[in-house]
């Protein structure tokens, strides 16, 4: 089994540019786009596409020189390690066809599951146009309503990791700030232009007529699918977005209103602001849904600056609860597509899922419990549409390496395997860490980790390596990952808690 060599700390310094001067400088590759494929898990992609000839090995790497960072990213580094410790280890050739990621919404074709989100980054027809001819399969339009929408500034923050990158990110942002006509005429040209790319529409009412009446307009308009926003966080007005997904009752009078409007299939967006999902899927499924889209943002507090006392994004004196997004919500948003998936009362619903999705390895996780299309906005926001390359490449090499023929194979094969309690769950052995001495550096991390918030297992030899002590340990497996190095990992013996002994 193929084992990760690079991670994202190999090139943690890369400000993953646009129209990066290190491929300018670079006479025979694009070191920028080995390095993206890399952050994005994608290291077998960028280790194919690396040349045989190994151009790095004696090369002066201007590429370093010409950084943004000069100095600070180890390009030649890394893109040799490509070279001597990936692409020994590939087991095909990355496809060239994408055929294997042809899917549908619905019946209806896609080139492949990748969606824009309804948000900013699918607000215009420039944007959706961009988007389109970069490889997205489709756009979710930004919400559209009759009613108009005045944004605050600033409307964004986040929560960053230690290279700067979002982790958690809260927009109070709402919905549309074009006429519903201007919008019609965007769907017309998209139409137009891009007839084969997939335009969900979606749509806020005020009551059951505008329900009803933006549903017939955008499928007049060339909309091939309808999405019922009932779960945006941040309106103005009480009676709008989340608050109506949190009522099952009102989630099908709407659904059936927007029904009456139109016969393309409908997706009503739901709201993760609840305890189950499942009550509001099943009232949308009532009404005459097709399906459902999940998670949106989820109510949020970012921060409050310790001198002005005003949580972020502080407007004039003042801040909201706001909608969180971005990778940390995908723990969640997982939560609520498994359950959905594994409601019988759901069969045949499609599940169009979202959730702080970088990768093409997050998009497959919601395909693994039950998600037939998935929607991305944070991660375009913070990289650019530019990440389509990777999440087709990856999750189209991933597909070839098991041997399928299409995505739609491995759709839900991981619903089988979630509990929504514990008490199915084994707990008469344990596995043990294992120590990798030639990956150790000594830290004492695992020991400190171990001792003050684990179960005092693991002590330091006097050449400050790990030694665990097996009639403590418990193989909670919290040392695996607080290890800098990667260097501890699960063990392959299972032990009987009646027969455990010390292991070094």
């Amino acid at each position: 089994m193929f084992e990760r060599k690079l991670y994202r700390r190999d090139m943690i310094q890369c400000a993953l540019c646009h129209n990066a001067p290190c491929s300018a400088a670079c006479p025979e590759m694009d070191p920028a786009a080995l390095l993206r494929s890399i952050w994005f898990n994608n290291e077998k992609t960028a280790a194919a596409r690396y040349p045989d000839s190994n151009p790095c090995l004696k090369c002066s790497a201007p590429c370093e020189t010409a950084c943004v960072r000069s100095g600070r990213v180890a390009i030649r580094e890394v893109l040799l390690r490509l070279h001597d410790e990936v692409k020994p280890e590939l087991e095909i050739t990355p496809p060239e066809d994408e055929n294997r990621l042809r899917t549908d919404l619905c019946g209806i074709p896609l080139e492949n599951p990748f969606l824009l989100s309804s948000s900013v980054v699918a607000s215009t027809y420039d944007m959706c146009a961009r988007a389109f001819e970069a490889g997205w399969a489709g756009a979710a339009f930004k919400t559209i309503c009759s009613f108009e929408i005045h944004e605050a500034s600033p409307r964004f923050s986040a929560i960053t990791g230690d290279n700067g990158s979002i982790i958690g990110f809260k927009n109070i942002e709402q919905l549309s700030d074009h006429s519903v006509a201007e919008n019609m005429a965007v769907f017309r040209e998209l139409k137009k232009n891009y007839p084969d790319k997939f335009i969900l529409a979606s749509i806020m009412g005020q009551n059951d007529q505008e329900w009803e009446d933006l549903a017939r307009l955008c499928e007049e308009n060339g909309a091939d699918a309808v999405e019922l926003n009932f779960s945006c966080p941040n309106m103005a007005d009480g009676g709008l977005g989340s608050d109506i997904g949190q009522v099952p009752e009102l989630v099908e009078r709407f659904t059936a209103a927007a029904r009456r409007g139109t016969k393309i299939p409908i997706l009503a967006k739901l709201t993760p602001n609840v305890d189950r999902m499942s009550p509001a899927a099943e009232a949308a499924l009532r009404g005459g849904a097709d399906g459902v889209a999940a998670i949106n943002t989820i109510k949020s507090i970012i921060g409050v600056d310790p001198h002005t006392y005003i949580s972020a994004p502080a407007v004039h004196g003042m801040s909201a609860v706001g909608g969180y997004s971005g990778n940390a919500v995908r723990p969640v948003a997982l939560r609520f597509i498994a359950e959905m998936g594994n409601n019988p009362q759901l069969a045949g619903m499609h599940i169009s899922a979202m959730g702080g999705i970088e990768n093409w390895q997050d998009a497959l996780e919601y395909i693994l419990l039950g998600a037939g299309s998935v929607q991305v906005t944070t991660a375009v926001m913070q990289y650019g549409y530019r990440i389509i390359d990777d999440l087709k490449a990856g999750l189209n090499l991933y597909l070839a390496e098991k041997g399928l023929s299409s995505v739609k194979e491995v759709r839900g094969e991981g619903l089988a395997s979630v509990s929504e309690t514990t008490d199915v769950l084994e707990r008469d052995t344990v596995i043990f860490p294992q120590f990798h001495r030639e990956k150790c550096i000594g830290c004492g991390r695992c020991e400190i980790s171990c001792a003050d918030g684990g179960h005092q297992a693991i002590h330091l030899n006097s050449s400050r390596q790990p030694v665990l002590d097996g009639k403590k340990c418990v193989g909670c497996h919290l040392c695996v990952l607080v290890c800098p190095q990667r260097a501890i990992t699960p063990g392959r013996k299972r032990i009987d808690r009646s027969a455990k002994t010390e292991h070094e």
